[in-house]
């Protein structure tokens, strides 16, 4: 998978990358450091959530090369922690569910080595200006 452009500063920060996207899809990988960790020497659970939210809000803010940039923001985020992150990575992948005029509906999923779901997500998100149906 190719990396997209980032253009978030406080993902970059967390050497997040943005590897996959499509119509109704984002995926993000972060490699598991020391500055990601809690004081139990685990993954932060922000930043797990922090990963959840840029994947379901990417996956409906997608547009394709050469078109406008379509933006949106989080209105509401619901993470559930399932298991612990200890790895080499965490990868959050992020679903459309529902869109609407002005709303849309995703679901997401966080993995660390593409093995263990340790959380899942439930947002909705705001389009702001352009919105691609």
């Amino acid at each position: 998978m190719s990396d997209f452009v980032l253009d978030n500063p406080f993902l970059e920060y967390l050497d997040a990358r943005h590897v996959a996207w499509e119509h109704g899809y984002a995926e993000f990988r972060m490699p598991i450091q020391a500055k990601h960790l809690n004081r139990r020497g685990v993954l932060q659970g922000g930043a797990v959530a922090t990963l959840l939210d840029a994947a379901c809000g990417y996956a409906g803010v997608y547009a394709p090369e050469g078109e406008p940039a379509i933006h949106g923001f989080t209105l509401s985020l619901t993470v559930n922690y399932l298991d612990t992150g200890l790895g080499e990575s965490v990868t959050a992948k992020g679903f459309i569910e529902r869109r609407g005029r002005s709303i849309y509906f995703a679901r997401g999923e966080a993995w660390v080595d593409d093995k263990i779901l340790i959380a899942s997500a439930q947002g909705t998100f705001k389009y702001s200006g352009l919105k691609k149906g």
